[in-house]
């Protein structure tokens, strides 16, 4: 694929809209596409995550960890879909297992790669400091509307 389908993509990421052309060229040009045929897990929970990805074809079936220890598909994601975004900032561990429903290929972002563009571009901090905050707030509003069920 060409810099310019990157970077078109990676323009459609939420928390990638508003920078500019410059700035999503580095990212694009320092990412790296990947192919993963269907059936193959990308990555598996609880493992390290030093890198987030953007799904750019196919589809990947995400999975956690049921209480019995089989495995419960969550959810269904496609193109335009950022996968482990706090990976960018913190080492973390995967949160679930994604495995590719179809033949398809994301792009990497190490997360070298996100602070060389903080470093180079100090503006973005805050622009993405403040995207990641309100997904925070509405993982924590959707999580406390879901308490009725537990109590």
């Amino acid at each position: 694929m060409a810099l310019s389908d990157d970077i078109g993509l990676l323009s459609q990421v939420p928390l990638f809209q508003g920078l500019d052309a410059d700035q999503l060229r580095l990212i694009a040009f320092g990412a790296e596409r990947r192919s993963i045929g269907k059936g193959q897990a990308l990555f598996r929970e609880h493992s390290p995550a030093e890198c987030a990805f953007v799904v750019a074809r196919g589809r990947f079936d995400l999975y956690t960890e049921g209480r019995d220890g089989i495995a419960e598909l969550n959810s269904s994601v496609g193109p335009g879909t950022l996968l482990s975004e706090l990976a960018l900032v913190t080492m973390v561990e995967r949160k679930f297992t994604a495995v590719a429903a179809q033949d398809g290929e994301v792009v990497r972002i190490p997360r070298t790669l996100f602070h060389r563009l903080l470093e180079e571009y100090p503006a973005v901090a805050g622009i993405l400091e403040t995207r990641i905050r309100e997904n925070l707030m509405a993982l924590a509003k959707a999580a406390a509307a879901m308490q009725g069920r537990f109590a």
